[in-house]
């Protein structure tokens, strides 16, 4: 399939920065205009995450907004979400894309110049997300960050939709657009913020504003 990013900011729902449910942070990203959003349960047991991602099913069809499950293509499966994530560590793409089907969105992490030539490779993958680009916390053991000139040599050598990842906020969204990524990957900007509607909002008025 042929997948491109309607809107440059994808956020991502987790257990690990939120103080809000996930369904309710969910639900305030989707109403703020969102059209994708990324579930990722590190922490919930399998059916704690099935029964998450059913509901966010259910809303994600309400707005009707793209659906992408964080490494666990048998609960993608199992729910009925668009797609899958996935990690270094993860299923491969290519069993993923034999266990999801033809039309399933298929994301994959890459963090270093062989790990993304490698990705550009293998056909069976949507979209490849590089970083991280800047520190985060969002995530317990961080891959070295890499910086805009690294994802700047990326974009020009990907040929999919390119995702930049970590520690991205308002402060550097442009500067990581400007850089050539189709998408930014947002978690503590909006799950840590106080309004994170206010923010998904500003967010994507401000990724508009980028040439």
């Amino acid at each position: 399939m042929s997948f491109a990013f309607s809107c440059p900011i994808y956020p991502i729902v987790g257990d690990t920065v939120a103080e809000l449910p996930p369904l309710t942070l969910a639900e305030r990203i989707l109403e703020a205009g969102a059209p994708l959003l990324q579930l990722r349960l590190k922490d919930a047991t399998t059916a704690t995450f099935v029964e998450i991602g059913r509901e966010l099913r259910a809303r994600c069809d309400r707005h009707r907004a793209t659906l992408i499950v964080n490494d666990r293509c048998d609960i993608a499966k199992l729910i009925g979400a668009d797609g899958v994530h996935l990690g270094q560590e993860d299923l491969p793409p290519t069993a993923a894309r034999e266990m999801l089907g033809p039309e399933a969105v298929i994301g994959y992490s890459t963090h270093n110049r062989e790990q993304l030539d490698d990705a550009i490779s293998d056909r069976s993958i949507d979209y490849i997300a590089y970083g991280p680009i800047f520190d985060t916390s969002s995530k317990r053991n961080p891959d070295p960050t890499r910086g805009v000139e690294r994802l700047r040599e990326a974009a020009r050598r990907c040929n999919r939709p390119l995702v930049a990842i970590g520690g991205i906020d308002a402060s550097n969204l442009q500067s990581v657009i400007a850089a050539g990524a189709d998408a930014a990957a947002i978690i503590g900007a909006i799950a840590g913020s106080d309004d994170p509607a206010a923010s998904t909002r500003r967010l994507i008025a401000l990724a508009g504003t980028i040439a």
